[in-house]
């Protein structure tokens, strides 16, 4: 069965931003099945509007900011 985008339910979504990026956690569900984290990294481009990078590493401020978002969307997930 191909992906369907209809069946995917964004749950909760916050994000953090400084100057040079932003940082996305989210919960999704799949057709009603289990609910899964995601968390995404967007960087500034030279027009100022985001895209899509890989997460990779994060630094000490990234973690410490992300941190709250990802307790808050694991109390979700239960």
């Amino acid at each position: 069965m191909p992906y369907d985008a209809a069946l995917d339910k964004c749950l909760y979504s916050k994000s953090w931003e400084n100057e040079a990026e932003k940082l996305v956690v989210s919960v999704y569900s799949y057709n009603n099945g289990p609910k899964k984290m995601q968390i995404l990294r967007n960087i500034k481009d030279n027009n100022g509007d985001f895209r899509f990078a890989k997460l990779g590493r994060v630094n000490k401020e990234e973690a410490e900011a992300i941190l709250p978002l990802m307790q808050e969307a694991l109390n979700l997930m239960d």
